[in-house]
């Protein structure tokens, strides 16, 4: 079993990870369904929170499916980020996270997200003065450093643990690096196997297997890992992950029928939380993720993508499902 705070989660944990248009609501719903232990809400302002920017207010949107659930903020100003986490906390999360990994540039010239990676005694203060301001845990989510030459990522673990988080999520690349390269996770593993670390340490970054969750499991040692990209358009990913670990097997791919029902799901839920519109418009980034691997998916997606009618979407959706049901058009891979 794995503990953050008074939080039980099983042994190896898999967390959906904190993504900006993408981890709200009726995806993270979708992701807990299928087998993620901790989702997490898209990254808040800590300051459009405290201005009440509606955007921001609307991602301390919480269900009761969805637990256990943290909301996840970012800033640079200690006060801006304290008045927020006791937002966050008086919206019944159970947790809060800070983002301190974030890499784009409008984040970190603010000296928020992985910005102050450059300012390691502000991180620290910054943290402890959260971890005092709320009676939730607190965690962080981080990166190995700002470039090749700070990778001060095992010093900032103890000194976070030290001053009272209660999990931390490594993304196994610098601010620098952006996303771009392989993910390292061999400081990761030192950190885990640091006898001074006592919380948990959860890895993140390239998970987009379920050989290589267990390989990084068994190379690593980490308690549970972070999974993002790998899991938009199929929050089948948990479930394949869970599966293979108990098993060493690989489920079937999610037949057509299902990958239409889940979308369908997704477009409905969606649309319910964010009304008719927004929630149509916001829908398609996610279609060609859906179809993804489908011969001919094409000109399904674009028309998906051209309509704001409902009931021509379920239209379209119904026939996805007659025309793969059809042998011959079957899957590339």
């Amino acid at each position: 079993m794995v503990r953050i705070g008074n939080i039980e989660l099983p042994d190896f944990p898999l967390l959906l990870a904190p993504m900006e248009d993408v981890s709200d609501p009726p995806f993270r719903a979708l992701c807990k369904e299928f087998g993620a232990d901790v989702v997490y809400t898209e990254f808040i302002s800590s300051e459009g929170l405290i201005r009440d920017a509606i955007k921001s207010r609307e991602k301390l949107d919480i269900f009761p499916e969805e637990r256990p659930v943290g909301i996840q903020i970012f800033g640079g100003d200690e006060e801006a980020m304290i008045l927020s986490a006791q937002i966050c906390e008086a919206t019944g999360p159970d947790l809060v996270d800070i983002n301190f990994g974030c890499p784009v540039k409008k984040v970190v010239c603010k000296g928020a997200g992985a910005g102050i990676l450059k300012d390691i005694p502000k991180m620290i203060s910054l943290t402890k003065a959260i971890v005092d301001s709320v009676d939730i845990p607190v965690t962080v989510k981080t990166r190995l450093g700002w470039d090749n030459s700070s990778l001060n990522i095992e010093e900032v673990a103890e000194r976070l643990q030290d001053v009272g988080i209660k999990a931390l999520s490594i993304h196994g690349r610098t601010r620098v690096q952006m996303y771009k390269g392989e993910a390292d996770w061999t400081l990761i593993g030192k950190i885990k196997n640091n006898p001074r670390i006592k919380i948990p340490i959860f890895g993140n970054g390239d998970i987009d297997s379920p050989e290589k969750a267990v390989e990084y499991k068994n190379r690593y040692g980490v308690d549970g890992v972070m999974i993002g990209r790998a899991t938009i358009g199929n929050p089948w990913f948990f479930r394949e992950i869970k599966h293979f670990i108990k098993t060493g097997e690989h489920l079937p791919k999610p037949t057509i029928d299902e990958r239409v029902r889940v979308c369908k799901k997704h477009l409905d839920t969606s649309i319910e939380w964010k009304g008719e519109r927004l929630g149509i418009v916001e829908m398609r980034r996610h279609y060609a993720n859906y179809l993804k691997g489908l011969s001919h998916a094409k000109q399904f997606r674009n028309r998906l993508v051209d309509t704001l009618d409902v009931n021509e979407l379920h239209g379209i959706l119904k026939e996805v499902i007659e025309y793969y049901q059809n042998e011959e058009h079957s899957l590339q891979s």
